[in-house]
């Protein structure tokens, strides 16, 4: 009877094992089998939201299943982020967002602020893109090299304005990397987004500003702007003339303003590794490559260790580069 008892006791352990197994097996090969919601945690026509309608345009080649990209901008990318990292971890809901992942949190802590989200409560999935950006200049302006720049704003400290699309933002924190690495001290004017921080170098209320290829390209094109600088590893294939920072001996100014794919924290493994597998089909699409080249956007697809490798050395550039800046009241 004892040993009869034992047996059902095995036997049950064993049906459980096998239903967590088929069970997983199952939720992973079935998987999507309902629509999945792709948050963008920036306004719509934005560098971030254009990645986001991008690659649900080409997921949905690979899954048969829409993926609908839902805007949730505000604080900086924090409400759109703090949505993904409380929702169900089942998949379903993914996220969309650039390096503000990583420096929203780290200026909440500079203030003493509990930050709203960590970087802990997701699981990275894929890096699409990694555009660096450029310094841009009005096409009148009387500097021809980012050297002749340096030499002038030497001359006039915390004078020259600059604009970004806020503070600790990505324009304000490449910024302030070359600045600092180029031992200038330029006055910061904040704007509200990207677009009014080019508009005002545009109409002469600063000097210069920052901002990814896809945003330049056309001022440049139109003959409205001048590129001094760009802040990637290696020259931009549109604008070959044009230095890097760590051409010219600025090591401490390498930024990318880069837009990746997460999941809530806890989804489940085999599920991960679905997305992950189609994500790396999707990039392959010959229209999303296309599309990506149009826009001028240099898709830089990585995964798994590698994204998290990415972000472990962009979280201490940033980090470091909000703590010099200090507290900006």
């Amino acid at each position: 009877m004892k040993y009869i008892k034992q047996l059902k006791i095995v036997q049950a352990v064993m049906f459980c094992l096998l239903a967590v197994m088929y069970g997983t097996s199952f939720a992973q090969s079935d998987f999507p089998n309902r629509l999945i919601n792709l948050v963008s945690p920036y306004p719509p026509g934005g560098a971030v939201d254009q990645a986001a309608r991008s690659i649900a345009q080409s997921l949905f080649k690979v899954w048969n299943q829409a993926v609908v990209v839902n805007t949730k901008p505000g604080a900086g990318g924090a409400i759109g982020i703090q949505a993904v990292a409380n929702a169900t971890p089942d998949g379903y809901t993914l996220l969309v967002t650039a390096p503000a992942l990583l420096s929203v949190p780290e200026s909440d802590r500079l203030f003493g602020k509990t930050p709203s989200f960590d970087r802990s409560q997701f699981t990275p999935l894929a890096l699409l893109s990694a555009d660096p950006v450029l310094l841009v200049v009005k096409a009148d302006a009387p500097w021809k090299t980012f050297e002749e720049f340096v030499a002038y704003a030497k001359k006039n400290p915390d004078k020259v304005p600059y604009s970004s699309s806020g503070n600790y933002s990505n324009i304000h924190l490449p910024m302030e990397m070359i600045t600092q690495a180029a031992g200038i001290k330029l006055l910061h004017i904040p704007y509200s987004g990207g677009g009014p921080a080019l508009t005002a170098v545009l109409g002469g209320q600063v000097v210069m500003t920052a901002g990814v290829p896809g945003v330049v390209v056309p001022q440049v094109k139109a003959g409205t702007m001048r590129a001094l600088l760009t802040t990637g590893a290696k020259r931009h294939p549109q604008f070959p003339d044009v230095p890097t920072a760590l051409e010219l001996g600025y090591k401490n100014a390498e930024f990318y303003l880069w837009a990746g794919l997460f999941a809530p924290a806890k989804t489940p493994e085999p599920i991960v590794l679905k997305i992950r597998k189609d994500i790396a089909r999707a990039v392959q699409d010959s229209e999303y490559v296309q599309g990506s080249e149009k826009m001028g956007v240099l898709i830089e697809y990585r995964d798994g260790k590698d994204f998290d490798d990415f972000l472990n050395k962009d979280q201490e550039r940033l980090s470091n580069t909000i703590k010099r800046i200090g507290k900006i009241e």
